[in-house]
């Protein structure tokens, strides 16, 4: 688990950045990189043929009238990612999509870690993929925020009974100190403009629901027999997926004349 479990990923940092009405490319970079090593960018329009950095990306899609959203996908659940960009973008976890009068696109990360655990450093290459209309099937999909903060505190309510049976605490060493992790991780340093309000609650509680579900579902634990970790596998598997979707709908947006 990351130093900040409830950490975004980088695709719902870029695509917060790129709904904002104004920016400095210079800071969405910056942002987004974080302790990152540069950015690299292949099948940008207009580099098609040279690899790009991070903020030829931001400007590219820095004017005009454009939709965004990051999904999260996972296997078995593409998550509204476009299928020409199914296979990687589940692979990484993550896709940022971009729809603009002049087409539509996917961007997919792929990061690399490097180094030890207690310097680790990572290097993101960024694969641009022209894809089919994506807006109407995605929003679909996704459903509305108020939809998704609804489900998110059903959600809450099964995660937390799943952490009580579980009584990680006892049975790993490590247990106790991830759970203090997610409940005393804070939002107030993501990266990001500034966020209203139905939004910020969805960012805050999928992605803390993200970091419950890492922590119930590394092991069976205290699980009493085959049966009832199935079940509680169940439980947390839909507790994740709508978390992922949630996470998603708080990230799309359109902007721009």
């Amino acid at each position: 688990m990351p130093a900040n479990p409830t950490a975004l990923p980088r695709s719902a940092v870029l695509a917060l950045w790129l709904q904002s009405e104004s920016f400095a490319p210079g800071v969405v970079v910056r942002c987004v990189q974080g302790d990152d090593e540069p950015h690299t960018v292949s099948g940008l329009p207009g580099f098609e043929a040279a690899t790009a950095g991070l903020k030829d990306l931001v400007e590219t899609w820095s004017a005009g009238p454009r939709e965004v959203v990051a999904l999260q996908p996972a296997p078995g659940d593409p998550a509204g990612v476009p299928a020409v960009a199914t296979a990687p973008a589940t692979a990484a976890g993550e896709c940022l999509a971009v729809e603009t009068p002049r087409g539509s696109w996917a961007v997919v990360p792929e990061v690399t870690a490097f180094g030890s655990t207690l310097e680790r450093g990572h290097l993101v290459a960024w694969q641009v993929l022209e894809v089919p209309r994506w807006s109407t099937a995605v929003a679909g999909a996704l459903g509305s925020l108020a939809d998704a903060e609804r489900d998110l505190r059903t959600s809450l309510v099964t995660a937390t009974e799943a952490l009580d049976q579980l009584d990680v605490a006892r049975w790993r060493d490590d247990a106790a100190d991830a759970i203090e992790a997610v409940r005393s991780s804070t939002t107030d340093a993501w990266p990001v403009p500034p966020l209203e309000g139905r939004r910020a609650r969805v960012l805050q509680l999928a992605t803390r629901l993200l970091a419950i579900v890492d922590v119930a579902t590394a092991d069976d634990g205290g699980a009493v027999n085959l049966w009832q970790a199935d079940q509680r596998s169940t439980a947390l598997r839909e507790v994740e997926r709508t978390a992922r979707h949630a996470l998603a709908a708080a990230t799309f947006g359109r902007t721009g004349g």
